[in-house]
C-alpha cells in the first residue's frame, strides 16, 4: 500500500483573504532551560487542508463533530480538470464518480452553484479541491449553501501535486472540535501497489 499525503503545510499555506495569519508563541523552551518545548498556535479553523461542514453556512447545519465518520473514509476518485465547473460538467462526471471526489486543478478548479445542485442530488458525500475554496470568489455563499443543504462536506486547499488521476481511498479526519463550523485535517490517499494481490 502506498500512502500519499495530500495535506498542505497549515504553519506555511497562504490564508484565504481576510483570515487572520497563523502566529505560534513558545510558552516554554528547552533551549531557555525549561523543562520541554511548549507552543500556543493561533489560526482560522479554514486554514491549510480543512473540512467545511455544513454549519459554515446554514445556521442550523451540522457542526464538524456531529458529521458520521465513514463520510471522511472511503472510495475516492481523482479527476483532473481545471476552471469553474458547471451542472453539465458534473453530469458528465458523475458516472464515474465514487462517493468522495477531489479535483486536481493546480489551485484552479471550482464549483459553480450549478455544479453544487447537480451534486447535491447525488449519492456525493464529500467533494475536495486543490483551490483554497470549492468555490470561485463570485459565487462563495450560494455554492456553499447548495452543498451544505445536501450534506456534503467540503474538502479544501488539498496538495494534489503529486497525484496522478484514478482510484483511491481516501482518509481525510477532521480534528475533533465540538460545535464549531470547520477543522483542520491530515488528509492522505492509499493507492494499492501494482502487482501485488490482497490476500
Amino acid at each position: 500500500m502506498i500512502i500519499h499525503d495530500i495535506s498542505k503545510d497549515t504553519m506555511t499555506t497562504p490564508v484565504y483573504d481576510g483570515d487572520p495569519q497563523v502566529t505560534t508563541e513558545k510558552l516554554m523552551s528547552l533551549e531557555n532551560g525549561d523543562e520541554c518545548n511548549l507552543t500556543q498556535i493561533s489560526m482560522c479553523v479554514h486554514t491549510g487542508t480543512h473540512i467545511d461542514a455544513p454549519l459554515h453556512y446554514l445556521e442550523d447545519g451540522n457542526a464538524i463533530d456531529n458529521i458520521r465518520l465513514n463520510t471522511f473514509y472511503g472510495k475516492c476518485n481523482v479527476i483532473e480538470i481545471t476552471g469553474v465547473l458547471t451542472g453539465d460538467d458534473i453530469e458528465r462526471l458523475l458516472p464515474y464518480c465514487k462517493p468522495r471526489v477531489l479535483f486536481k486543478g493546480n489551485g484552479k478548479t471550482f464549483l459553480s452553484q450549478s455544479a453544487a445542485i447537480v451534486l447535491a442530488s447525488s449519492k456525493i458525500k464529500l467533494v475536495g479541491t486543490d483551490a483554497i475554496s470549492i468555490a470561485p470568489s463570485f459565487d462563495e455563499e450560494r455554492t456553499h449553501r447548495v452543498l451544505a443543504r445536501a450534506g456534503i462536506v467540503a474538502l479544501e486547499n488539498l496538495d494534489l501535486s503529486r497525484i496522478s488521476p484514478g482510484l483511491y481511498e481516501l482518509c481525510a479526519f477532521p480534528i475533533k472540535l465540538g460545535g464549531i463550523e470547520a477543522a483542520p485535517c491530515r488528509a492522505i490517499l492509499l493507492e494499492q501497489e501494482k502487482g501485488l494481490n490482497r490476500k
